[in-house]
């Protein structure tokens, strides 16, 4: 059969480069889940401590040059500095994806790009029904239950996984991506409260320079981080979020090589090296200043946990985004002549889209744009995004520990029928990796 008239699969394993480059990132952002875990708890802990008091003082200590406009509280450096690297990486990993990846195909890209929209669109819908009756300020935070953090996630699915398909979390860190560069776009349209054009204009300078040097293939750290610098200080002078200035300087990046031949492309060159900076210190130090809540000052859990801001994000969050995810699949399948790849069930689909329900990084953050970092209703939000995520989390774990065991009853399977044939055990490995 011509390969025009192929049947696309949904969720198919890819080819191997892309299968053992995804490893690699699965391996990075596990480790940095784990820190962006325990750091979420270490504030929790710290803030309904009798010690609280430091801990608040902590991340309001401002540091930088106060004639910059930059003397900035530690939470902001936070929020406003270092997850503009998550998001640095994030749009190399995006652009990759579709340049040079698996997702350069329209029929690969169409499934976590659906996915990701049903995934967002129905959890907004959701929190703004749970709003509506009250109005006023509460509706600002429709986008907040919007989000997926790469991080959080990928970290349950690696402790989950052992035996799940390698197309699985090819799928999950994909829908992610997509599922960031969205909520970048809803931050940078709809939580940009005063915008000033002069800034924002002198910013795309530096841009302009950093994107020429990089197209040169120029890596000298001493050329372009002054450069990406001074392009993230305008960008957030300019009343942008200055997250957007990451976006915005990894687009810029070429994905392929001048010349074929052996060895990454330059935006694959500056992920491998800012990606352990992204999982490993930025989204944890984040978690960190941003998860600490007072469960006295937010009028207790039970208080908060009423609060429709909160309802409609916990809701959002668990039910919004597995259905909306789900829904978004089987209707690409269902009009569309793609179908799940061969050993995929709908099981795991159902798993992922409970797990796309962790909107940890980028949720805390919108819900701090939507409300001001500080306010009763952050504090609400905080919380909805911690139940919500937590939820989400362990109705995953369920699911997918329980597929988990499936494949791994299949494996023993296979092995035991090896076995019989008289196959080697040195080729045993090799077969189940193929498989």
């Amino acid at each position: 059969m011509p390969p025009a008239n192929r049947t696309p699969h949904l969720l198919s394993r890819g080819s191997w480069p892309e299968v053992r480059r995804i490893g690699d990132i699965l391996r990075t952002e596990t480790v940095g889940g784990m820190l962006l875990l325990a750091a979420a708890v270490l504030a929790l802990v710290w803030a309904n401590s009798p010690w609280s008091g430091a801990y608040e003082r902590l991340g309001d200590l401002r540091v930088g040059p106060a004639g910059l406009h930059l003397d900035l509280s530690l939470a902001q450096w936070a929020a406003d500095g270092l997850l503009a690297v998550f998001f640095f990486v994030a749009g190399l990993e995006l652009k990759r994806e579709f340049v040079a990846g698996d997702l350069r195909e329209p029929r690969r890209a169409m499934l976590p790009v659906a996915a990701a929209l049903g995934g967002m669109t129905l959890p907004a819908v959701i929190y703004t029904a749970f709003n509506a009756p009250a109005g006023g300020d509460a509706l600002a935070g429709w986008a907040i239950p919007t989000a997926t953090d790469i991080a959080f996630a990928l970290a349950v699915l690696g402790v989950i996984n052992t035996h799940l398909p390698a197309a699985m979390r090819t799928f999950l860190l994909t829908l992610a991506v997509v599922d960031d560069l969205l909520a970048i776009v809803i931050i940078a349209v709809f939580y940009t409260s005063s915008l000033h054009f002069g800034p924002l204009l002198l910013a795309l300078l530096p841009l302009a320079l950093f994107g020429l040097l990089v197209q040169r293939r120029v890596r000298s750290w001493w050329l372009l981080l002054p450069l990406a610098a001074v392009t993230w200080a305008l960008v957030h002078a300019s009343g942008v979020h200055a997250t957007v200035a990451g976006v915005a300087l990894a687009f810029t990046v070429p994905v392929l090589r001048r010349k074929p031949g052996p060895g990454p492309g330059l935006a694959e060159h500056f992920e491998h090296r800012f990606r352990p900076l992204s999982a490993g210190v930025a989204v944890p130090v984040f978690a960190f200043f941003a998860a600490g809540v007072s469960l006295a000052g937010a009028g207790g859990l039970g208080a908060a946990l009423t609060d429709s801001v909160a309802l409609g994000v916990v809701v959002g969050l668990v039910v919004g985004k597995a259905v909306g995810v789900f829904g978004a699949t089987w209707l690409v399948q269902r009009f569309s002549r793609a179908r799940l790849a061969e050993g995929i069930d709908w099981w795991d689909v159902f798993g992922l889209a409970l797990l796309a329900g962790i909107g940890f990084t980028v949720s805390l953050l919108i819900g701090e744009l939507a409300f001001g970092a500080g306010s009763e209703r952050d504090d609400h939000t905080k919380l909805g995004v911690l139940v919500g995520s937590l939820l989400s989390a362990l109705l995953a774990t369920v699911v997918l520990r329980a597929r988990n065991r499936h494949y791994r009853r299949l494996r023993e399977i296979e092995e035991r029928d090896s076995d019989a044939d008289g196959v080697p055990d040195v080729f045993q490995g090799e077969q189940a990796d193929r498989a």
